[in-house]
């Protein structure tokens, strides 16, 4: 349906309002073309009776209420996919914004993907292996699992992730059909310079996707970039049989600019001014990930969002933990004590680790030796707490070698350089090494023949 010179009603923030249309869609998508002929895209986010409410992804300044000429598509927004995405940059709504021309392609794939079927989903199983210490040994992540980071203002999320995206693999043979969809939303421009920069100078820019919403680009747009890259996951994974790891940061600004527009569109607000609606739209994004019966690919996923004041309760982190299957928690102590990266393990869980590490997957003492170095360092921060009240000098000699294992778990295993990468191997005879400062009684949780085997080599 084309309409010339189409007065509009009212026009304010993103939103504009247009009376007497008839046959318009939920969701589809509109182009409006302004006198000088400038076009700007936008979609139906409301309809009531013949009025019609859309988004302009651009933003309406500008825009004249008068003599508007503007075009409904009858169908939702589209992108074109291809084996050529891969090694490529876009902006937030999948225009290519690395200069390298468009992308072509015998079909256009709807960005508002459904959530999977739980019925064809297959249990995640085997480890995507991050180089990450504290991650690989005590938080695995496993291919097909949502596994968020809470973070805060200030700490070196974006660091983590460039780090993530620049060392994870998977093992085996299917190692060569992995691949990294990067979402970035609300991020200043230094910050995509730097993405950008990490992936060209560690050469893995060849398996990654990246789209970019920048903080001064239109807000609209925010809401739809975490939609592209999920879409083209999905692609990679289920029409060309990859394994894919997707990151999202930061869900904080999704959510923002679905409080902003929300807000705009005079709907009812819910905690803390978020629309009522906030668990079930992250959820349509969390759910786009995992496994499916007759698939050979898989989606991965890890949402970064920034803890306003730390709060872990904040609505946003407290839906995202229903959710997805765990967290990695960031610690603003450790980061203050200079220990990079500063996750901490106490809070932080995977859910689906037990399912994906062991002797089929990582290594037979992985499991035991896992659980062990967790409930270890637990023990720590309780004596910890007594050395404050009585002082080091009065503890028991077992509870001095807590506290040594305590400093070097600190010390040597959590803490890794940006350029270390180090493999699972790597991590779990280090976590041995661990456990050889404790006392061998206090080894309760790990079986005596994997003691025997590790421990006394």
């Amino acid at each position: 349906m084309k309409v010339k010179y189409r007065k509009l009603d009212k026009a304010e923030g993103p939103l504009v309002v247009m009376s007497n249309v008839e046959g318009a869609v939920y969701d589809e998508l509109v182009e409006v073309e302004m006198p000088n002929h400038e076009r700007r895209t936008g979609k139906v986010v409301q309809i009531n009776k013949d009025k019609v409410i859309i988004q302009v992804f651009q933003g309406i300044s500008g825009i004249s209420l008068n003599d508007v000429g503007v075009v409904f598509s009858g169908k939702p927004m589209e992108i074109p996919l291809s084996r050529e995405i891969l090694g490529r940059r876009f902006n937030g709504i999948a225009e290519p914004a690395d200069g390298a021309g468009e992308i072509y392609s015998d079909k256009y794939y709807n960005i508002n993907g459904r959530p999977m079927n739980p019925v064809a989903r297959l249990y995640p199983r085997n480890y995507i292996q991050t180089g990450i210490s504290a991650i690989d040994g005590l938080i695995t992540l496993i291919r097909g699992q949502k596994l968020p980071i809470f973070s805060g203002d200030g700490l070196p999320h974006n660091q983590l992730a460039a780090q993530i995206v620049r060392q994870a693999k998977i093992s085996g043979e299917e190692a060569e059909k992995f691949a990294v969809v990067f979402a970035a939303m609300g991020i200043k421009h230094d910050e995509a310079n730097y993405f950008s920069k990490v992936f060209e100078e560690a050469g893995v820019m060849d398996r990654v996707v990246m789209y970019v919403n920048l903080a001064d680009d239109p807000v609209v747009e925010r809401i739809l970039t975490p939609r592209c890259a999920l879409t083209a996951a999905e692609y990679l994974a289920f029409e060309c049989d990859m394994h894919v790891l997707v990151i999202l940061t930061d869900m904080t600004s999704y959510c923002e600019a679905l409080r902003e527009i929300s807000s705009a569109r005079e709907e009812v607000p819910s905690r803390k001014g978020y629309p009522g609606y906030l668990y079930s739209d992250l959820a349509s994004l969390y759910e786009r990930a995992g496994m499916l019966k007759g698939a050979k690919g898989s989606i991965t996923q890890i949402p970064i969002l920034t803890m306003p004041n730390d709060d872990i309760t904040h609505p946003v982190p407290d839906l995202t933990g229903y959710i997805t299957e765990g967290q990695i928690v960031l610690s603003r102590s450790l980061y203050q004590m200079g220990i990079y990266p500063p996750i901490d393990v106490l809070p932080s869980l995977s859910r689906l680790m037990k399912d994906g590490i062991g002797a089929e997957y990582t290594r037979e003492d992985h499991p035991d030796v896992a659980n062990q170095v967790f409930s270890a360092y637990s023990n720590v921060q309780e004596i910890r707490a007594l050395a404050q009240v009585i002082g080091e000098d009065e503890l028991s000699e077992t509870d001095t070698k807590y506290m040594e294992f305590g400093k070097n778990f600190e010390e040597v295993f959590a803490k890794q350089s940006f350029e270390e990468n180090r493999d699972i191997i790597y991590t779990l005879d280090l976590m041995w090494d661990l456990l050889k400062i404790l006392p061998e009684q206090e080894l309760n949780r790990i079986d005596p023949a994997l003691v025997q085997k590790y421990l006394r080599k």
